[in-house]
């Protein structure tokens, strides 16, 4: 994986190829260190910008080596961004490092180089503000101290398994936070919610916590240790609230996932923001970084809701709920009552009905066993958003088998149930005859 920095020589690109030069040294990668000189001031000036800008580029090199870094050196002419990404893609570069915006630059760099790079590349673009910390971290000083934006999104999941990949060479301190509506919560996941919108209640700061935990558990493979979290409620444009807790948490990186996106879809995007504003270094991560294929990472499963109606068939899924958790985890047996009140009065007559249908080594291997009554006429409503608040891994329905699917729980709610998940579904059918 080559390391491309770009560079202007300014002090801050100068910053930026330190922390890149410790960066390949440390993970023992080349690095190329790039300067585009745009196309009207070559066509204006000539083969002595040219020879100036080589010269710089030269100097630079010497400096960086001198840090242990193997570095080439490439003068390209063009549109930055665009020669940029060509050149990235052509050398097979894993990473991208620059310097940030500066507060001179008109709205803080939007439109700009740095801007148009955080669109245009398949790989992770790191804005540079400070090299000490990642020089530190290189020399195992101290450990390198980043927070992950954490949020159910395929973005999220690309920047947490780079982030994953980063801890691989040396200690790093993880921060997850995670920035929230109260109001958008409470119904996700079908909490009950105070009068005032704000107000964050138990249950609902429990239901996060865990989801975020559930989140950000892969980081402790290979035994590093679990990231530290923090949940903050905020209304508006979440990266500014994320911004905001970084600099709080005094963090050396802020990772942030990405969709790329363009025009006015960048008004809300966290990380078009977040590089044009955090005043830490930010590492954007586009979602095409996600590992695919051979190289995809096995999920280990840690929770799975099954849902019945306590009819033969689904019924049948109990058991196989239990089957996709062989080293331990919670399984959550659920039933769901149209009437609430109905479902108050006889909350305890269905939970030892539940309770009944558990096979007998159902607490064996360590797994552990929850049972809930949820209410709702709405049933599959009612189902996600348990899974919601339970952030179970899967969701596990039974079905009738027989020409079609029937209208019960076991019938057209598994079907919306799996139209609507954003988590895999297992639908357990009867054999035939």
């Amino acid at each position: 994986m080559t390391i491309l920095c770009a560079t202007h020589f300014s002090d801050a690109a100068q910053r930026a190829a330190t922390a890149a030069a410790e960066l390949a040294r440390k993970m023992d990668e080349p690095l190329f260190l790039v300067h585009v000189l745009p196309g009207d001031l070559a066509r204006a000036f000539g083969q002595s910008l040219r020879d100036t800008a080589t010269s710089a580029l030269m100097d630079e090199v010497k400096r960086l080596e001198k840090l242990g870094a193997r570095v080439s050196h490439q003068l390209l002419t063009g549109e930055p961004a665009e020669e940029l990404a060509r050149f990235g893609q052509e050398k097979g570069a894993g990473l991208v490092v620059t310097a940030g915006p500066t507060s001179a630059s008109p709205f803080l760099g939007v439109g700009g180089t740095v801007d148009r790079l955080a669109t245009a590349l398949p790989v992770p673009l790191l804005v540079v503000r400070e090299a000490e910390p990642f020089e530190a971290w290189v020399k195992g000083t101290r450990p390198l101290k980043v927070m992950l934006g954490v949020d159910r999104s395929l973005p999220f999941e690309a920047a947490r398994d780079w982030l994953q990949g980063l801890r691989r060479y040396g200690p790093v301190e993880v921060v997850a936070g995670r920035i929230y509506w109260p109001h958008e919560e409470y119904q996700r996941m079908g909490l009950a919610q105070p009068p005032s919108f704000q107000d964050v209640t138990p249950e609902l700061k429990r239901a996060l916590e865990q989801e975020v935990r559930s989140l950000v558990s892969p980081l402790e493979a290979m035994g590093q240790a679990p990231a530290r979290l923090r949940l903050e409620p905020g209304v508006g444009r979440i990266a500014d609230h994320l911004v905001a807790l970084a600099a709080d948490e005094q963090v050396d990186l802020l990772v942030v996932g990405t969709h790329q996106r363009r025009a006015l879809g960048k008004l809300w995007s966290v990380s078009h923001h977040a590089l044009r504003l955090a005043k830490m270094s930010v590492a954007s991560v586009p979602v095409e970084v996600s590992a695919r294929g051979s190289a995809a990472p096995i999920p280990a499963l840690g929770s799975v809701l099954v849902a019945t109606d306590f009819s033969d068939a689904a019924n049948r899924a109990i058991p196989y709920a239990f089957s996709l958790l062989p080293n331990g985890g919670t399984v959550y047996v659920v039933t769901v009552a149209d009437n609430p009140r109905q479902a108050i009065e006889q909350e305890r007559d269905l939970r030892q009905r539940l309770h009944q249908l558990l096979p007998r080594d159902a607490d064996s291997q360590g797994r552990k066993v929850q049972v809930e009554v949820l209410s709702g006429q709405d049933v599959a409503t009612a189902l996600l958003k348990a899974a919601e608040r339970l952030s179970a891994d899967v969701i596990c329905v039974g079905t009738h088998g027989r020409g079609g699917l029937k209208k019960t729980l076991m019938g057209s709610v598994a079907k919306e149930v799996m139209a609507r998940a954003d988590r895999p579904v297992l639908v357990v059918r009867p054999p035939e005859g």
